[in-house]
């Protein structure tokens, strides 16, 4: 089997065009995770593709590993989901270096207007995902409330200190790298939350010493541990506790709304190397029902309507 067949053998897109719509999807994916406290998880299931994006993170496994030992490089590529995920990692990466910096100004120059259309695109995120459990039972109701408590909990919490030492590194990795595929959780915030965001931050823009280096490859092997682990551990329970599951996943993102609502007053905050980032803040009313506000419930209603209509789609295109 040569390299072309091993790559044709692995699912994946077929067509140009299933190519591109992937590329779009992982560029969604890579805009969510640019935004603070907005997860790119939360996108996968909005297009349809977490279910997909879990399976080729476990393709990474035993046999994968063992054809790369061996030399095998057609094995090791038959093996993984390569197909899927280069396309989709090709739109993340593509997503972060070309709108990293505009999202960032719009944030400073237009918070409210941002924030609203991420408020429309989660709440109607909700009701996508919110359907797929299924039957509408006690123990469903109770998981759905039980993970919105805990994420609205979570995205309130207050940055602690924490040790530089490198076995903290690597838990932090393998948490942050967890929250990053948990619809409704941030990675990045993960890190603020642990004390580690400005660390890890400043290691990447000096990787070259050998402290920095030695942080980065601690926190890499981190990252490649606990996303291995935590995806067959979530692939587990989507197969065996489907409804469960989705429940405690869609409650996420109901509490991560929190994180999400437009209006807001900082009530504390840190300077990191120049950019201000936001320790503690409280949701507010809008001060005054003028054309601003009118502006943030369009885009509310834009982004709801967004995520309803791509669903429609995918639906109609699957049946």
């Amino acid at each position: 089997m040569n390299l072309i067949q091993a790559w044709k053998k692995g699912p994946g897109p077929e067509s140009a065009r299933d190519y591109i719509i992937l590329m779009l999807k992982g560029l969604c994916m890579g805009v969510a995770d640019i935004i603070p406290g907005v997860s790119g998880g939360t996108m996968a299931f909005i297009t349809g593709i977490y279910d997909n994006l879990i399976d080729a993170i476990r393709s990474f496994n035993g046999a994968f590993f063992k054809n790369i030992l061996k030399l095998n490089i057609a094995g090791a590529i038959a093996e993984a989901h390569l197909k899927f995920l280069i396309p989709l990692l090709f739109g993340i990466v593509l997503a972060m270096v070309s709108m990293a910096r505009i999202i960032h100004i719009l944030l400073e120059s237009h918070p409210v207007q941002v924030w609203s259309l991420f408020f429309g695109l989660i709440a109607a995120s909700i009701i996508v995902v919110g359907k797929r459990v299924g039957e509408l039972s006690v123990k469903n109701v109770a998981a759905g409330i039980a993970g919105a408590v805990f994420s609205f909990i979570l995205v309130g919490l207050i940055p602690v200190t924490t040790p530089n030492s490198l076995w903290f590194v690597f838990i932090c990795a393998t948490f942050s790298i967890c929250a990053m595929i948990l619809p409704g959780i941030s990675g990045a915030f993960i890190l603020l939350l642990l004390g580690k965001y400005e660390f890890i931050t400043g290691a990447l823009r000096n990787p070259a010493t050998p402290e920095n280096a030695a942080v980065l490859v601690v926190f890499v092997c981190g990252c490649a541990v606990g996303i291995s682990l935590f995806s067959r551990v979530l692939h587990y329970f989507l197969e065996r506790h489907h409804a469960v599951t989705i429940s405690v996943l869609t409650g996420f993102m109901a509490g991560a709304m929190r994180k999400v609502w437009p209006w807001k007053e900082v009530l504390d905050s840190v300077v990191i190397r120049g950019k201000v980032h936001v320790l503690s803040e409280a949701n507010i009313f809008p001060s005054a029902f003028n054309g601003e506000f009118g502006m943030a419930v369009l885009l509310m209603l834009v982004g709801f309507a967004a995520v309803i209509i791509l669903e429609w789609v995918s639906s109609a295109r699957d049946s």
